[in-house]
């Protein structure tokens, strides 16, 4: 299949190298020349675990290149997806569509062929109507079929996401689209990954319900930690306890800071505004995101709590300033929430992620970067541990008391047991669990 893909971010990168990958001639298209040319030069503008191999293997068999010429690519395509950006609009939370539509134009306009559109990008419902009568007005001549596609890719394991999927949600009020759909995720079909075929606004509410569920669980299991610290309960057996019943299942169940990112965060507050615009609210939803909002900066007062409840002129050090571990995404990040509350309780932070510093600079140019964990830890009252990268569960905690000026931790995301902690000398908090049970 030859298949252009609009948009060369996070979604249409790892999507048009997969496809790649799987045998088809992709070509990735962006408007950002610079973009286009350091990714012809090798070099990936996101971090993201084995992408960067797997565009050089594609590009150097030929089937994956990159260009900004529309034109040209969407011209020659059998299917064009569109992966562009769908940021929370300023104002009032909707998700900014401007960015798809104007793709829909740009593509109705070269479109040659019967081609099939496919939105990839996260949109709410009806999104593909819309896309469906600008293309008719710009081009009432077009041979298309208009379809939804939805992404579900966790970032830091997003390769393995596409390859190995739990489904493939394929939304299509014209039935000539199937065969077209079905042959390019075939190599997929053949591993018995599961093909759901079904309206196009049932696919873009299957996305967002999806996103919606995964944060509410999340929630839900930090206001849990909330009240087995009031009542001296250990969360992690509690989230135990209850995801080993199938009906529930252990994923998303993990207390810590909340949750933010590229997704749950803009899609949960989309949602809750379509649902708004249908008189049709989702209460618990709207709840949700009140609730994640108000507990990172909750998180900031716990560091403050742990710390004797005035931080005013001490330096706290900050492990991990990404959403997650395993990528450089700080959008929505829990630790610039987390941050700002200890700034604005008069402290100095150094920090040190692995792989976000770049991008934490852009949003965060008050504190001090440092090369390492240690680097970070020099002289500060306290650590504060944000993101559960991998590299902190194996501190060196006589390394780290001989380098800080008060041996206080706070653990975040729940990484280390109580007593191999203390029994290093250090004062030791962590989320939902009581100081006393470490029963794992």
């Amino acid at each position: 299949m030859r298949i252009t893909m609009i948009g060369s971010g996070y979604v249409g990168l790892v999507s048009g190298v997969c496809f790649a990958d799987f045998g088809h001639d992709v070509i990735c298209v962006d408007k950002d020349t610079s973009k286009i040319e350091a990714l012809r030069r090798g070099e990936i503008p996101i971090f993201e675990p084995g992408l960067e191999q797997l565009v050089a293997d594609n590009v150097r068999a030929g089937r994956l290149s990159f260009t900004t010429d529309v034109e040209t690519s969407v011209a020659a395509s059998d299917v064009v997806f569109i992966a562009v950006g769908t940021p929370s609009r300023r104002g009032d939370g909707h998700a900014d569509l401007s960015y798809v539509y104007a793709a829909a134009r740009e593509i109705a306009e070269h479109v040659k062929g019967f081609t099939v559109i496919v939105t990839k990008s996260t949109v709410p419902v009806g999104t593909g109507d819309e896309v469906e009568r600008i293309v008719r007005e710009t081009n009432p001549d077009a041979d298309v079929a208009i379809v939804s596609n939805p992404e579900f890719l966790r970032e830091g394991a997003a390769i393995e996401d596409f390859k190995r999927p739990d489904r493939i949600v394929i939304g299509l009020n014209d039935d000539r689209a199937r065969g077209v759909m079905t042959e390019v995720y075939r190599p997929l079909y053949l591993n018995q990954a599961p093909l759901l075929f079904t309206t196009r606004r049932t696919s873009e509410l299957i996305k967002y319900a999806a996103n919606a569920f995964l944060a509410m669980k999340i929630t839900f299991i930090n206001e849990m930690a909330d009240l087995c610290e009031k009542v001296g309960a250990n969360v992690q057996e509690v989230s135990r306890g209850i995801g080993l019943d199938g009906r529930i299942g252990s994923k998303f169940l993990h207390a810590g800071p909340g949750y933010g990112g590229s997704c749950f965060p803009k899609d949960t507050l989309a949602l809750a505004k379509t649902a708004q615009d249908y008189d049709a609210p989702v209460r618990l939803i709207e709840t949700t995101i009140s609730i994640n909002d108000n507990r990172k900066r909750a998180m900031g007062r716990k560091v403050i709590a742990a710390m004797g409840g005035d931080i005013r002129g001490k330096t706290i050090a900050v492990l991990g300033l990404t959403f997650k571990p395993n990528t450089d995404d700080m959008r929505d990040s829990p630790a610039i929430s987390v941050i700002q509350t200890l700034q604005d309780a008069g402290a100095t932070i150094t920090g040190y992620d692995p792989e976000g510093m770049d991008n934490a600079r852009l949003v965060m140019g008050d504190i001090t970067y440092t090369d390492d964990a240690y680097d970070a830890a020099r002289g500060a009252d306290a650590l504060v541990i944000v993101t559960e990268w991998n590299q902190f569960r194996a501190l060196d905690f006589a390394r780290l008391k001989s380098v800080m000026k008060s041996p206080v931790l706070v653990d975040l995301r729940n990484i280390y047991r109580h007593d191999e902690v203390t029994k290093h000398g250090f004062a030791y908090t962590s989320v939902g669990r009581p100081s006393s049970d470490d029963t794992l």
